[in-house]
């Protein structure tokens, strides 16, 4: 067998292969033997039916077959003895039969890149202490209050930060409605009736509540604000919003205790404060971790997608750049955003996912690279604990759902990305962590 590589740009590669004709001889033998004890022919009894009528006959077929055995028993043979790295194999072309009865095809494979690790062992990455400080447990307990919070009248003098203000309001650009100015919805910001409007600095608008300090109910102000360059509608930024505001009435928050009572209230009765105290801290702690986690995760990626380069397979970046973009577009739908400002946008978000699908691409490549150099494995047992849990998980039948998943060609990628965080344990498993010194707190135990 005669098998020749020509190597190109992007991961791409020319395979070309000649197959002797012993061989294809072999294979057809082989084969229309098959086909003479299978075939029902008229006239002949099962098996005893002539070759060459079988070979006349299914003669499309037959040479189908031929030609997908020895492309297929080919293409394995070029990755031994080439030692070739197969993304993907291409369709096969050029199919010929030369007059020595040999077989000759050529492909273009797309190959894995060549990755030239540096040094990966001990890398050092910087994430707070994970200690959990009381304030961040008083923190959590003031939102708990805040929730199961009872509001009263207030009476008798005018508007006050940290009051709860009930307000109705319009919006104007540029004398216009808002509506009208920006030409589609607007959402919230166009007005509401019955807003309750919390009176600190950064409610609804920054600088919005300052504005109504000292308003009585019944009062009607103009509140005016200048959109930041930040803002999410993009023909709003920097320009004046002016709000026709009217306040209807004024409420004051009263929190519960902090007591057993308030513990009963939220877990059951019997349950204390100290019980409530301790779950959310070991709620605070999990978080902590899951960031920090995230964070020696992110430092690393970094550390490797500016220290490493290779060549990335041009068809997988197209993909991941297509599965980027349309994850930023159902975050953009999900946010608020109109079709409008997601096309004004496009650009931008293509940018951003075509930058953030190479990440990803070389990102996978490396930690590959890396559990090969490690022998990472992940074993048959643990990918299929793996999928009967996430089978559970979604109370569907483990064994169908592992079959579909098979029909469908997903297990080798569930597989890979089992391997990915496999290699990515073991960086974190055996990076240099250096705690960022933060004000002490008092720990709560």
């Amino acid at each position: 067998m005669n098998i020749t590589i020509d190597r190109q740009p992007n991961c791409l590669a020319t395979l070309r292969v000649e197959i002797p004709a012993a061989v294809v001889s072999a294979e057809k033998e082989t084969i229309l033997k098959q086909y003479v004890k299978q075939a029902k022919i008229p006239g002949f009894r099962p098996g005893k039916a002539p070759m060459a009528v079988i070979e006349k006959r299914f003669q499309s077929d037959i040479k189908e077959e031929i030609e997908s055995r020895l492309i297929d028993q080919s293409l394995q043979e070029s990755l031994k003895t080439e030692k070739l790295r197969v993304l993907d194999f291409g369709t096969p072309g050029n199919l010929s039969y030369p007059a020595d009865g040999s077989f000759r095809y050529e492909t273009t494979l797309t190959l894995a890149p060549e990755v030239d690790l540096p040094d990966y062992k001990g890398f050092s990455v910087s994430v707070p202490s994970g200690e959990v400080g009381k304030p961040e447990i008083d923190a959590q307990l003031d939102n708990l209050r805040e929730r199961f919070a009872d509001f009263s009248g207030v009476e008798g003098r005018a508007a006050e930060m940290g009051d709860f203000a009930i307000i109705d309001f319009t919006s104007t650009v540029d004398g216009a409605p808002l509506e009208e100015a920006l030409r589609r919805p607007a959402g919230y910001l166009a007005g509401r009736e019955n807003y309750w409007l919390k009176m600190h600095d950064e409610a609804f608008l920054p600088g919005f509540a300052t504005q109504l300090v000292g308003a009585l109910p019944g009062e009607v102000r103009e509140v005016a604000i200048v959109i930041p360059d930040d803002f999410p509608v993009a023909d709003l930024r920097e320009k004046t919003m002016l709000f026709h505001t009217q306040l209807k009435e004024l409420k004051k928050q009263e929190l519960p205790d902090l007591d057993d009572a308030f513990a009963a209230r939220l877990m059951g009765e019997g349950k204390t404060l100290d019980e409530l105290n301790n779950i959310i801290f070991e709620g605070v702690k999990a978080n902590k971790k899951k960031e920090i986690d995230d964070m020696k995760i992110n430092q690393i990626i970094a550390h490797f997608d500016q220290l490493v380069e290779f060549e990335i397979p041009e068809q997988l970046l197209e993909a991941e750049t297509q599965n980027q973009a349309d994850a930023l577009v159902e975050s953009a739908v999900q946010s608020g955003m109109s079709e409008e400002e997601i096309q004004q946008q496009r650009e931008s978000l293509i940018d951003t996912a075509a930058a953030q699908a190479r990440t990803n691409i070389k990102t996978n490549f490396i930690l590959q690279e890396i559990a090969t150099k490690e022998k990472i494995v992940v074993q048959d047992q643990e990918l299929v604990q793996h999928l009967i849990q996430i089978a559970n998980n979604r109370k569907v039948d483990p064994e169908k759902f592992i079959k579909g998943l098979s029909r469908n060609g997903q297990i080798p990628g569930i597989r890979n990305s089992l391997l990915v965080n496999k290699a990515l344990d073991f960086l974190l498993e055996h990076a240099s962590v250096v705690e960022i010194p933060q004000e002490s707190n008092t720990t709560t135990e």
